[in-house]
């Protein structure tokens, strides 16, 4: 059985998130599990909160309890007597999010985990919140949510490439199959080239990967689309909004576009909005 890890902070943000995980997981007859980090100021005090005593932590950690009770009842009150029912479990824990979600996902079968954004685009995916630290901490699939996303069911899914590592991409590509299969979506492969016209390399590597996909995936509804744009986020957006896609999904690896989004300080610039899930896959050792 899978199961997906949504992380909470109880926020409405972080709630819409849960929901979306829960429609998810009544698509791909997945389990759920709550988790709420209770970060104590007195352990982060650079956090700039104020320090209370080591003390509260227990009552802390009830009212956490408490709160992950009510977002169950919450999500239970979703399911249709006509659709399968995910089970809910629910984890709470003292310390930092990415430690906690790492640490319960690497003893526990964790198939991708799931939070919310600020939401405001594409850029409050990249920057605020845990968001930036989850994609450079996770080992799993990462889903993030933003508020505009509508729980809507996944019929395209676009994953991002600028085939700079073909073979990678491909392990990656390979993993996400299964998943676009059970939701019966088709997988479109985006590239935002920065340059007029694609070099002679790219071109062959584009090839071999559509070759190699065609032979070994089996899986027919895989397409192909490229879109010249000299600003990567712009295109994406872009390709995201026009292209009808459901769901972007990337590899973050360093110093990929990716890795330079989340670097870079561009949310100002952003021509349009996401508002579909992004997906990131960390990359293959």
């Amino acid at each position: 059985m899978k199961t997906l890890l949504v992380a909470t902070d109880f926020s409405a943000n972080a709630r819409h998130a849960a929901e979306y995980g829960y429609h998810l997981a009544k698509q791909i007859k997945a389990d759920v599990v709550l988790c709420n980090a209770v970060i104590v100021p007195a352990e982060i005090p650079q956090s700039g909160l104020v320090v209370w005593p080591m003390d509260d932590l227990e009552m802390l950690l009830q009212d956490s309890t408490s709160q992950l009770a009510i977002e169950k009842l919450h999500l239970e009150a979703m399911a249709h007597s006509d659709m399968f029912k995910p089970g809910i479990s629910v984890i709470n824990e003292s310390g930092v999010v990415t430690d906690i979600v790492d640490g319960f996902a690497a003893n526990n079968p964790i198939s991708m985990v799931i939070m919310g954004t600020h939401g405001g685009g594409m850029s409050s995916f990249l920057i605020g919140n845990h968001a930036k630290n989850m994609i450079e901490a996770t080992t799993k699939p990462l889903l993030l949510i933003s508020p505009e996303t509508k729980l809507l069911p996944v019929k395209k899914i676009a994953f991002a490439t600028d085939f700079a590592n073909p073979d990678e991409d491909m392990e990656s590509l390979f993993d996400l199959i299964p998943f676009a299969k059970v939701l019966g979506a088709e997988i479109l492969l985006t590239h935002i080239h920065e340059e007029e016209q694609v070099s002679h390399e790219v071109k062959q590597a584009i090839t071999h990967f559509m070759t190699e996909i065609s032979n070994k995936a089996n899986y027919p509804q895989i397409y192909y689309r490229s879109v010249q744009n000299s600003h990567i986020e712009e295109g994406l957006s872009w390709i995201c909004e026009h292209g009808h896609v459901d769901m972007l999904v990337m590899v973050h690896r360093p110093h990929n576009f990716i890795y330079r989004l989340i670097k870079s300080s561009y949310s100002e610039e952003m021509a349009g909005r996401l508002d579909i899930p992004l997906l990131v896959l960390a990359a293959k050792k």
